[in-house]
């Protein structure tokens, strides 16, 4: 017990933090997954969660009801400035009709005839390369029935409606979020597939057809002989600094008559170095890295939570029954990754004393610094914490642009490290971060300036100077320039 305590005692403070329960300005907030966007425009991130908007006021949140939406994430569909609601169950659109500013009012847009679905997660990105976001719904499953849901694209069009172009029924889907993770300026879509069924990562040709490509570059995320694991959610996320981003997937694994079923997986991004047997832009799988074994595994996201510069991991569990006799419970994982040249990750279980122990069943996950004090929150289990860390050096920055998702902004370090961040809608199990993007810079002196390297949607890139840290940098899309050789990095 001495060395336990003297140990902690040798912590710096900078890596012990403390999440404040602020609930109270968010309330009836449901125990479902959320979505954090801006609903009017006014650069501040608000809350969907389970059909209530939670405005941010600055000093609160104002409910907003959102008639007939369920469950289902945020994103800017008809490039006003204002958050849309994408519902994933029901399966339906609705569409802010509020004047930028005002309050946001919503109405059901029309949508062409959907196959029957059962739908947990959705994903905005602009998959056909018009500028305008396209939807991924993830179909599961009706377990009664044994019924396969299909999955399913919607294709925006230029009267800005929706078309059915593809279907795809052979796997139970459960998690759904894009990234252009081989940087050629088309959104790939990585699904995490329940059952025991292989992961899907499609890749997209530019005009919105997707080839899976799971096998080929290692993103399976699974062992031990089984074709896949039981993945509910997936995130992606720069997690070595190496300016790539890798994934994180995560697997709900019981232990059968066979052995332990695949536990959950990080994914390294090789980048354009191919390896044997492997494409470029393939993965190492580096197994659990210090995620120690829960059954109930559910929904992940990522954030760095102590401003170091390093991405984190929060986990949920949606089990809270005793599995090899520990409790199963939401964890807080600290990146302790040494250097974008490591071979080996690891990630510290830092929930104790963070004011995250022992939370209840969630699929509920999703990181925003509601605030703007360069700290990131983060809302789970039906309950917003505020996060009280201990101050360090950061910067927000917000991406203003007629199609904001699936920017990617870099900044480099001294030390060599590349810190990479996207605007996303959609991650996890129907979860979605806050499309300001938060970047912790541990000990960077406060009044440094720094240069920020963004990859738009399209491919094209630009560069910000001179940007002063400690603050929300605005930056627009107003001096692109022709993208380099992705290799050449």
């Amino acid at each position: 017990m001495l060395v336990l305590i003297a140990a902690a005692l040798l912590q710096p403070p900078s890596i012990l933090p403390r999440f404040a329960d602020k609930s109270s300005l968010m309330p009836g907030l449901a125990n479902a997954p959320a979505a954090w966007g801006d609903a009017n425009g006014d650069g501040w991130p608000d809350l969907h969660c389970a059909g209530t908007l939670y405005l941010n006021t600055g000093s609160g949140f104002e409910p907003v009801p959102v008639p007939g939406a369920g469950v289902g994430i945020l994103a800017d569909l008809d490039q006003d400035g204002q958050a849309d609601v994408v519902s994933t169950s029901p399966v339906a659109v609705f569409m802010n009709a509020a004047a930028r500013g005002g309050a946001p009012r919503f109405e059901r847009r029309e949508l062409p005839a959907l196959p029957p679905t059962v739908c947990l997660a959705a994903a905005a990105a602009d998959l056909n390369g018009d500028g305008v976001p396209d939807l991924y719904f993830a179909g599961y499953e009706d377990w009664e029935k044994q019924i396969t849901y299909p999955s399913f694209v919607l294709l925006s069009t230029a009267e800005k409606k929706y078309e059915l172009a593809a279907t795809f029924a052979e796997r139970r889907s459960r998690g759904v979020t894009a990234c252009d993770f081989d940087e050629n300026g088309t959104a790939d879509v990585y699904v995490s597939n329940y059952r025991l069924q292989p992961n899907q990562l499609w890749i997209n040709d530019g005009t919105g057809r997707l080839t899976d490509a799971a096998a080929e570059r290692n993103a399976l995320a699974t062992s031990d002989g089984f074709a896949g694991g039981h993945s509910i959610g997936a995130c992606w996320g720069d997690f070595n600094g190496d300016g790539r981003f890798d994934l994180f997937a995560g697997n709900f694994a019981h232990v059968d008559s066979r052995g332990n079923q695949p536990k959950s997986r990080f994914l390294r991004n090789r980048g354009p170095t191919p390896a044997q047997g492997l494409t470029p832009w393939s993965f190492d799988d580096l197994g659990e890295c210090g995620v120690w074994y829960q059954e109930s595994y559910a929904s992940p996201a990522a954030a760095d939570y102590d401003n170091d510069g390093r991405l984190d991991l929060y986990f949920t569990t949606v089990y809270a029954d005793a599995s090899f006799g520990k409790k199963n419970h939401p964890v807080l994982y600290r990146n302790q990754i040494t250097s974008p040249a490591a071979t080996t990750w690891a990630f510290a279980d830092d929930t104790s004393g963070s004011g995250l122990e022992q939370l209840p069943p969630t699929y509920q996950a999703a990181w925003a610094d509601y605030d703007g004090d360069g700290l990131i929150d983060l809302v789970t289990a039906g309950r917003l914490f505020r996060n009280t860390s201990p101050a360090r050096s950061w910067l927000l920055v917000r991406v203003d642009a007629p199609q904001p998702i699936g920017t990617q902004v870099r900044l480099s370090l001294a030390d060599g490290r590349v810190l990479t961040r996207q605007v996303e809608a959609g991650t996890g199990q129907g979860n979605s971060n806050s499309p300001v993007l938060h970047f912790g810079l541990g000990e960077h002196e406060p009044d440094a300036k720094v240069t920020l390297s963004i990859r738009w949607p399209d491919g094209t890139t630009s560069e910000r100077t001179g940007v002063s840290i400690g603050q929300i940098a605005v930056i627009r899309p107003d001096t692109k320039q022709p993208a380099e050789d992705a290799g050449s990095r």
